[in-house]
C-alpha cells in the first residue's frame, strides 16, 4: 500500500463532474404517451419501481442512479387523477432525495387547474395549492400544455414552461378546410384571447359565445347568445378542454340556430367525463380534434374524434430545458 494518500488518485486518472444527463422517468397513469415523448428524444424511459401497497399507499424507486441528473418526471393527471398526482409527488420527492440536480415535473394536464381563483367565499384555489405541493416534494420547474388560466404559472415560485397545442391542431385545420369559409368561436369570454392567436394564424373572424354557468350545479350552463356571424359558416370551437362535452354540445347548438354550416370542436385536452362520448356523438358536432395530452381508451374513439399527438413538442421542449434552450422558440412566428 502506498505511503502517499493521493497515489491511487492519480493511478486512475482524475476525477471529472459527471456528464450531464438527462432522465425521463414515467409514473403508471399515462407511460403510453412518456413512450411516445422517450422515442422522439432518442432514449428509453428509466426503469424504476412503483407500486401500490395493500392499503393504497404507493412506493417507488429509481433502478437507475439520479446523482447530478437533469431528471423530467412525466405524469398526466388523468383518472383517478388524486391517485396519480400523489404518485408524481412522491416520485419527485424520491428523485430529490437521492441528488437530482434538477427535477421538471412534466403534467401535459395538470390537475385542478379549473380552480384557479374564488368565485365565492369559502371555496380553495386548488390550482395554487398544487403548485405548493410540487415546490414542497423538490420540483425546480414545471411543464404543462395550456394551463386553464395563464395566471397559473404565478402559482410556482421557479420556471413555469407553459406549452401551446395551438400549432399541432391549426396545422391539421389547415390541411383540412378551405379557410375562407371558416370562423373561430370562442365558447365564452375566457377563450377568447386563446382565439385571437387562432384568427391571427388561419386569418379567419371571431365569434363569441356568451353563456352563463349555473352556479350550484357543476358542469351545467347555460348559453345566451352568439356575438359575431356564423351564417353559412364553418365554426371552430376551440376551448381548453372537452370534460362533460355539455358546454361545447350546447355551444354547437347555438351556432346551428344562428344558421351556421358546419361545427367542428379543437381542444388540447380529451378528458371526455361520464356520458361524454355519448353527448358527442348524438350531436351534430361534425368531429372532435384533442390531442393526446390525457390516454384515451379504444371504447372512447368514435370516428368523429381525432387525436394528435402531442408528444414532438413535449420533447422538443425537454430537450431545450435540457440543453438551456428556449422554449418560447419553440412557438416563435406562431401566433
Amino acid at each position: 500500500m502506498s505511503d502517499n494518500p493521493g497515489a491511487s488518485y492519480r493511478a486512475g486518472g482524475p476525477r471529472h463532474p459527471a456528464e450531464k444527463r438527462l432522465l425521463l422517468f414515467t409514473g403508471r397513469a399515462y407511460p403510453e404517451l412518456a413512450g411516445e415523448v422517450a422515442g422522439c428524444l432518442g432514449i428509453e424511459t428509466t426503469p424504476t419501481k412503483v407500486f401500490d401497497f395493500a392499503n393504497g399507499e404507493i412506493f417507488f424507486r429509481s433502478l437507475e442512479s439520479v446523482r447530478g441528473c437533469d431528471a423530467f418526471v412525466l405524469q398526466s393527471h388523468t383518472s383517478p387523477i388524486n391517485h396519480w398526482i400523489m404518485e408524481q409527488l412522491i416520485m419527485v420527492d424520491a428523485l430529490k432525495r437521492a441528488s437530482a440536480k434538477r427535477i421538471t415535473v412534466v403534467a401535459p394536464f395538470f390537475g385542478y387547474a379549473r380552480q384557479d381563483k374564488k368565485s365565492r367565499g369559502r371555496e380553495p384555489i386548488s390550482a395554487r395549492l398544487m403548485a405548493d405541493l410540487f415546490a414542497t416534494a423538490g420540483a425546480d420547474r414545471l411543464m404543462a400544455v395550456d394551463l386553464h388560466t395563464a395566471q397559473i404559472q404565478g402559482f410556482f415560485d421557479g420556471p413555469v414552461d407553459h406549452l401551446f397545442a395551438l400549432p399541432i391542431l391549426a396545422e391539421y385545420i389547415e390541411d383540412k378546410l378551405d379557410l375562407k369559409r371558416v370562423t373561430v368561436v370562442a365558447p365564452d369570454a375566457g377563450r377568447v384571447r386563446v382565439c385571437e392567436r387562432w384568427t391571427d394564424r388561419l386569418g379567419c373572424p371571431l365569434a363569441i359565445i356568451h353563456k352563463r354557468r349555473d352556479p350550484d350545479v357543476a358542469n351545467r350552463v347555460k348559453v345566451l347568445e352568439v356575438v359575431g356571424n356564423v351564417e353559412g359558416r364553418t365554426c371552430i370551437l376551440v376551448d381548453d378542454m372537452v370534460d362533460t362535452g355539455a358546454t361545447i354540445v350546447n355551444a354547437a347548438e347555438a351556432l346551428f340556430e344562428q344558421g351556421a354550416d358546419q361545427v367542428i370542436v379543437t381542444a388540447t385536452h380529451g378528458v371526455l367525463s361520464g356520458a361524454a362520448i355519448d353527448g358527442l356523438k348524438n350531436s351534430r358536432i361534425s368531429e372532435v380534434i384533442v390531442t393526446n395530452t390525457l390516454p384515451i381508451p379504444q371504447e372512447k374513439r368514435i370516428d368523429k374524434l381525432t387525436v394528435l399527438s402531442i408528444a414532438p413538442l413535449l420533447a422538443r421542449a425537454i430537450n431545450e430545458v435540457f440543453s438551456e434552450g428556449s422554449v418560447t422558440s419553440l412557438f416563435d412566428g406562431q401566433s
